[in-house]
């Protein structure tokens, strides 16, 4: 393919993606396929001559389509929402054809210094204390990880080492392996699984702490859980927060929190994977008060934010404490410019080397929707969680099972997991919308998030008559 056919062949696909994309809710939303189907549309071994373009593209519709879950349906309403709009599809196509590698400031200097202007714009968007921003002179920042995993994952193994060497500097003849065994990290159990991941990979002990009735970590519990394990000569080093759990989107109580873990010489980290995009808004704010006690904070605006995946935005409150513990400088490496206070090499600050440059897709998307746009955004998607959440409390065979505070609706019918569990499978198999269940006190519940940027009123309107008439079904044939 020459310049000339790319593009030909590159306005083509983007006719294709907004075709696409104008007429996803006409495509079955989930799949209708057994696992394997793909092996036999395509042959076992690479083609030996090249094949045309107008055949690759024929077998995107015949091999790839009928396999996807479409995620940008209005009819989408599992997990949380995958971030798209066309702004950040169009910073991505010129990340690709720029192509840099940018591992450090040399390597690509526009793709360090707009990451760094990027998170400082989005921490102000976010009010973040002023510790969090980079600025010229900051001793914080931010960087933009591929995932929240990746960025917990990170800050627990900061604060590791800062705690080896804490311990260490008051007692120099414990070994490393000996204050590894003792240490212990905490966190929600109701937090992601990727905190407890973050663990096992960093090989450490986590516990978990039990929320109150609104599934949520209060002070109490974790300053016990604290001092029992300090009582058996255990190291506490680290509590993993969460701000928008991924079962019900509760919140763990930061302002009490974060006194204790600073007192305890904890780290804090916080996660707000889904919920943090929401803190634009200023009516949301408040519900990220505490994060000056934090060391390190996440969220995904590749969630909520209209920012394509992938883009995981983290800010360190000390940059030293992360860089300080990934430090590798070999020779090819280095650069006549990395003593300057104000470069970034943001190999120190991420487990792949590697990077791609994107933070285009944020200045994109920040330009062309302004804050009062991505406000707009949210705050439309909240609403219609409420509209949800309000056809569901005027139907008396349904429940509400959480707070609706954001775009997650929690809901279930009355009556036994047995009798939710099979709901939820015949609206898997009707394949008109998209749900995932889970587990809340014991209960077997039903999520509906509000995720597509597309989804109206209508969309819900449909999507509850559609549950509504499963509903009537499965109980017409349970009394019988």
């Amino acid at each position: 393919m020459d310049a000339a056919e790319f593009r030909r062949r590159g306005k083509e696909m983007v006719d294709y993606v907004a075709d696409y994309l104008e007429n996803i809710e006409k495509r079955p939303v989930y799949p209708d396929l057994e696992p394997g189907y793909l092996r036999s549309l395509i042959p076992n071994e690479a083609p030996l001559e090249p094949e045309s373009y107008e055949d690759i593209i024929k077998d995107v519709e015949r091999v790839i389509m009928p396999g996807v879950t479409h995620w940008h349906s209005p009819y989408f309403f599992a997990y949380f929402p995958a971030a798209s709009s066309y702004p950040a599809m169009v910073a991505d196509m010129l990340c690709g054809a720029i192509g840099c590698i940018g591992f450090s400031w040399a390597a690509s200097p526009a793709c360090t210094e707009l990451e760094t202007v990027m998170l400082d714009w989005l921490g102000k968007m976010l009010q973040l204390p002023e510790c969090f921003i980079a600025g010229t002179h900051g001793r914080g920042g931010g960087v933009i990880q591929g995932t929240a995993s990746e960025a917990t994952l990170m800050s627990l193994l900061a604060a590791r080492c800062k705690a080896v060497r804490r311990v260490q500097a008051i007692n120099a003849k414990k070994s490393e392996s000996e204050i590894l065994s003792k240490l212990v990290a905490y966190t929600s159990d109701q937090a992601h699984s990727s905190v407890e991941r973050a663990a096992l990979i960093g090989a450490v002990m986590m516990r978990k702490v039990p929320t109150d009735n609104h599934y949520a970590v209060r002070k109490e519990m974790l300053k016990k859980m604290v001092e029992e394990d300090k009582a058996a000569g255990l190291i506490p080093f680290y509590f993993c927060a969460t701000l928008g759990t991924t079962p019900s989107c509760a919140f763990d109580h930061l302002t009490e929190l974060g006194p204790l873990c600073n007192e305890e010489n904890m780290w804090m980290h916080i996660d707000a994977a889904y919920a943090g995009s929401a803190f634009v808004c200023p009516e949301f704010r408040p519900l990220l008060n505490g994060v000056e006690f934090a060391d390190s904070f996440n969220f995904n605006p590749h969630k909520w934010l209209l920012v394509n995946f992938d883009c995981s935005a983290m800010w360190v409150k000390e940059r030293a404490d992360i860089i300080g513990a990934f430090k590798m400088e070999p020779l090819y490496l280095k650069h006549e410019n990395q003593e300057s206070g104000l470069v970034t090499d943001y190999r120190h600050w991420q487990i792949p080397l590697g990077r791609r440059f994107r933070s285009l897709k944020m200045w994109f998307v920040f330009r062309m929707y302004g804050l009062k746009g991505l406000q707009a955004h949210i705050r439309k998607q909240v609403a219609l969680a409420k509209e949800f959440e309000s056809l569901v409390r005027a139907d008396k065979r349904f429940e509400i099972c959480a707070e609706v505070v954001l775009g997650l609706v929690c809901f279930r019918l009355k009556g036994s997991n047995e009798l939710n569990q099979e709901l939820l499978k015949r609206i898997t198999k009707s394949r008109e919308i998209h749900l995932v269940p889970c587990q809340l006190s014991g209960r077997f519940v039903l999520r509906f998030a509000i995720c597509a940027r597309s989804t109206e009123s209508h969309h819900i309107q449909q999507a509850w008559q559609h549950i509504t008439q499963l509903t009537f079904e499965l109980l017409q044939e349970a009394s019988h």
